[in-house]
């Protein structure tokens, strides 16, 4: 490598032990910073290092990487012989996450966002964690003396360099609520003093002064820290150097900031989690070392976003989010004014290039024709969920029909949708629909449609002693039932989901666009959508290939061992162990297993609970059944019933078993 390479990239180095596939190195103390398993091979710019003979010999810890951001995350790494308490892993988490959006997203970030990756690198350690430790706070104003920790030291010279830059404003412009969340009621006493009646409580003053015009626009800091008693003459010339020091800095100068960046650092925290549900605080607050996380390839293919107005589309859309949460709360005459039609007109003009961006489109109608429900704007809510694709649209639009009167119109879709339903949810609502609609037309004998039975439920009637150490009922009936040659076992959701997630792990953590944002989520970020499955058909479909062939339990126990311990939406380690893997796999037959994945995969988000809460084994006999428990006076919820009628239909045995305490049978 040439001298002039070296000059454009920094070379860091580590043990190859602790280097992990998700990009990480990951210490004892939950420390991170990248690692050469972040890079691919084609990574523009990106060299490894370590051996002159790259082709003959095995990858090493040694990476070359051509960010600064990087550089500033390897400079974090926490020696290995430091023990206790580290009072900068806050710090440290932070600049991994800039550092992995640097090599992720680095072609898509502006100018500014770069030159905010940049200045941070070069920053001293005292500023960079300052201006984290704020960035976890709410804000965006801060006093200066709530600004103390340990690691950081003077607040005041650890805050200069961002003065510098522009990141904070030592005089920022508050509006008068702001400025009554910046001080407290003693100081607010001396500023209004001879303004209102004392002794007033804070928000009884807030009120007070809201009523006052002179208070009706924002000021300076400096302004309003003065007396509000005085002349505007007197305040101007005591606010002459009355504050700031001779270099602009000085203590009285910065007792309260702005930050200035929150809109640039969102962005950044959207390219990291792929939303903004989720802050800074959440993921530099952890403690990384308490989770262990699947090993996730991240091609280039595989970004959620693709290209730079990706990011804006997702940005205009939570703007609109944020507008549909705001009418959505509104009532009376503030309802019926609310610019919901040019909320609805933005939406209906975004027409995102990617899939899941457009999923969060049509979430968005569809929560903004809810809200037109609930004002009874039956013309409204349906312009908001025709021709919209998001689940459970279609229902909600006969349901308005239905509620603005045209039954016949809603009867005619709703008849229309039972020939192609969405999803085993809509046909419950739209067998309850149609019979509703056809005896409130006279319509009830029409091609013989009967109402939405119930499923036959074969039931087990238990009379028992309740329980004085508190057990719920399911544990009491468990306890009961359980003997030596046919033991029961309380799984509820968890068992199913367990060998659906060990059978299908491949498939589960495939890195499909959209999918997976950063080496820290506990699954990918699509599980809920419609189309979860059929963008890892061909994977799926390997997975549940295995049991047609008799492979399937050799591929659970193997998954069992390689990933214990690993984070999974469907696997809760703590409550399956070896003894009722063995078991399980023992009894159930490969045919119900398939049944049942087939039936969650086709809607995981509803179809992922409502599974009976125990199991009954005979291993001798390799026999099972699945029994839900109900306590006196518990029903049986629809998801429940949904999986009781499934069960029956396909020859699997499941019961309901009613359990009434002795003295109320009696």
């Amino acid at each position: 490598m040439s001298q002039s390479d070296l000059s454009s990239v920094t070379r860091f180095d580590g043990d190859a032990s602790v280097l992990e596939a998700s990009g990480v190195f990951a210490d004892a103390h939950g420390v991170v910073v990248l690692a050469a398993s972040s890079f691919s091979a084609d990574t523009p710019g990106v060299r490894a290092t370590g051996s002159s003979n790259a082709e003959a010999t095995a990858p090493t810890a040694a990476v070359v990487v051509p960010s600064s951001i990087a550089a500033a995350a390897a400079r974090l790494l926490r020696p290995g012989n430091e023990e206790g308490p580290d009072p900068h892993y806050y710090l440290r988490n932070f600049t991994f996450a800039l550092a992995w959006i640097a090599e992720r997203y680095g072609d898509l970030l502006d100018e500014a966002e770069q030159a905010f990756l940049d200045d941070y690198a070069g920053l001293p350690r005292p500023s960079q964690a300052l201006m984290v430790r704020m960035l976890m706070r709410k804000g965006p104003y801060f006093r200066v003396d709530s600004l103390h920790y340990a690691e950081i030291g003077d607040p005041v010279s650890a805050a200069a360099p961002l003065l510098a830059l522009g990141w904070l404003d030592a005089n920022p412009v508050l509006t008068l609520d702001a400025l009554f969340a910046v001080l407290r009621q003693a100081e607010l006493a001396r500023v209004f003093a001879g303004v209102a009646p004392g002794k007033l409580s804070k928000a009884r003053l807030l009120e007070h002064l809201r009523g006052l015009a002179q208070f009706g626009d924002a000021r300076p800091w400096r302004q309003w820290r003065l007396p509000q008693g005085a002349s505007d003459g007197a305040m101007s010339s005591a606010g002459e150097g009355a504050i700031e020091g001779a270099d602009g800095v000085a203590a009285g100068a910065i007792d309260v900031v702005e930050v200035r960046i929150v809109l640039l650092v969102e962005r950044l925290r959207l390219m990291f989690f792929g939303n903004l549900r989720q802050d800074w605080s959440e993921f530099v607050l952890a403690d990384l070392g308490i989770f262990q996380y699947e090993r996730v390839e991240f091609p280039a293919a595989a970004r959620a976003f693709q290209h730079r107005s990706d990011i804006e589309t997702y940005l205009r859309l939570q703007r609109l989010r944020e507008q549909i949460d705001e009418v959505s709360v509104q009532t009376g005459e503030a309802a019926a004014d609310s610019p919901w039609q040019a909320i609805h007109r933005a939406l209906l003009a975004e027409n995102p290039a990617q899939p899941w961006l457009c999923r969060r489109r049509d979430k968005l109608l569809f929560a903004l024709g809810r809200a037109r429900e609930r004002q009874r704007d039956w013309e409204g809510a349906l312009a908001c969920y025709r021709s919209n694709g998001y689940p459970g649209a279609r229902h909600r639009t006969m349901r308005v029909l239905e509620q603005a009167g045209a039954d016949a119109d809603a009867l005619a879709m709703a008849e229309a949708a039972l020939a192609a339903p969405e999803s085993e949810t809509e046909v419950q609502l739209l067998q309850r629909l149609v019979h509703r609609l056809r005896r409130r037309l006279g319509h009830l004998g029409r091609d013989g449609l009967a109402p939405a039975r119930r499923p036959t439920v074969t039931t087990l009637d238990l009379r028992l002693a309740r329980p004085q150490d508190g057990r719920s009922v399911e544990f009491v009936a468990r306890d009961h039932l359980s003997c030596a040659d046919g033991p029961v076992y309380y799984v509820e959701n968890t068992l199913i989901n367990a060998l659906f997630g060990l059978l299908c792990w491949p498939a589960i953590f495939q890195p499909v666009a959209g999918a997976f944002f950063h080496p820290f989520q506990r699954g990918p970020a699509d599980l809920h959508d419609p189309g979860f499955a059929a963008a890892r058909r061909a994977a799926f479909d390997a997975c549940l290939t295995q049991l047609d062939e008799g492979s399937h339990a050799d591929t659970i126990r193997a998954n069992w061992r390689a990933k214990a311990g690993l984070m999974s939406p469907f696997v809760v380690w703590g409550a399956l162990d070896e003894a009722l893997l063995d078991v399980a796999l023992h009894c159930l037959p490969a045919a119900h297993l398939k049944l049942w994945f087939m039936r969650i995969l086709a809607d995981i988000k509803t179809n992922a609970s409502g599974l009976p809460d125990l199991v009954r084994f005979w291993p001798a006999e390799r026999r099972y059944e699945l029994i839900e428990v109900k306590g006196p006076g518990d029903r049986l919820q629809d998801n429940q019933l949904r999986w009781i009628a499934y069960n029956h239909a396909h020859g699997i045995p499941v019961r309901v078993c009613r359990v009434a305490w002795q003295e109320q049978a009696a």
